[in-house]
């Protein structure tokens, strides 16, 4: 329970903050598909007797970099690429699932996580991964910003963009493999999104929109925690379904969605033609 409690605290932390630029850049999409794209990585390393966050790791890699440069040709949208590598990927990672005859026992826990079961290996490279996904958004903060808010004034001042948008894959491809044994693959998307865009209704700046999505994430999944633990049911998802209900309480309870209402009703019709 402690280490599940430290692995939930971490992955709270981390994945809210990268979360953060994903919601800024409209990629929520590109965070569910990379989630599910590393899953032939994680079958090859089961099969060839590796550590499963080894084979994760170098396929999540491989993946963000396909969908980057996929991407890169004018002809192709980034939506599509995405896709591409998305379903591709994944049905690899389905036709390799299916020649494991233990599967549904030995690979559901990277499905659905399985926090309670970390090992002190486990957290150990959740914690590591986890420090230099956080470092690396530290040390690039500005450029990621400036090209989440506006990517041609980025071309204009002449930064790397090019470089920060690998960069910016390759971080949340190791976010996704710290997140691994938490939520799994198919709730990862919640983890990244959720909390940040609770921030983004409570937070104007994108500090404070960080601050708070990292502490609504470890609120999240330490009540997750300690909820599936007393009603003994599944601990990823009962975090993910924390994090959605405060989303869902603070959407109801948006003073600033409010207050737009209240002047949009106030505020005169436009004109008919002729008046």
């Amino acid at each position: 329970m402690v280490r599940a409690l430290v692995a939930a605290v971490t992955v709270g932390i981390v994945c809210p903050v990268l979360g953060t630029f994903l919601v800024l850049q409209g990629m929520a999409f590109f965070g569910d598909a990379l989630a599910h794209a590393i899953l032939p990585g994680i079958v090859l390393a089961f099969l060839v007797g590796w550590p499963l966050a080894l084979g994760a790791l170098l396929f999540g890699l491989a993946s963000a970099v396909a969908i980057g440069v996929i991407s890169e040709r004018e002809e192709i949208r980034e939506d599509t690429a995405i896709g591409i590598v998305f379903a591709g990927s994944f049905a690899l990672g389905v036709a390799l699932l299916s020649t494991v005859r233990s599967y549904a026992t030995d690979l559901a826990h990277i499905l659905f996580g399985n926090v309670l079961g970390v090992s002190d290996d486990d957290l150990r490279l959740i914690v590591v991964l986890g420090i230099l996904v956080l470092l690396l958004v530290v040390l690039f903060y500005k450029e990621l910003l400036v090209m989440a808010f506006d990517p041609i004034l980025a071309v204009v001042l002449r930064l790397p963009v090019r470089g920060l948008r690998y960069l910016l894959l390759v971080m949340l491809a190791i976010t996704i493999v710290a997140s691994l044994q938490t939520v799994g693959l198919a709730l990862m998307i919640a983890m990244l999104v959720t909390p940040a865009s609770t921030a983004s209704l409570l937070a104007r700046r994108v500090p404070s929109m960080m601050a708070v999505a990292a502490a609504l994430g470890v609120a999240s999944n330490v009540v997750g925690l300690y909820i599936s633990f007393y009603l003994d049911v599944a601990s990823g998802p009962t975090m993910v379904l924390v994090a959605t209900a405060v989303f869902l309480g603070v959407f109801a309870a948006d003073p600033r969605r409010r207050r737009r209402e209240v002047h949009a009703a106030m505020s005169p019709g436009p004109l008919a033609p002729g008046r």
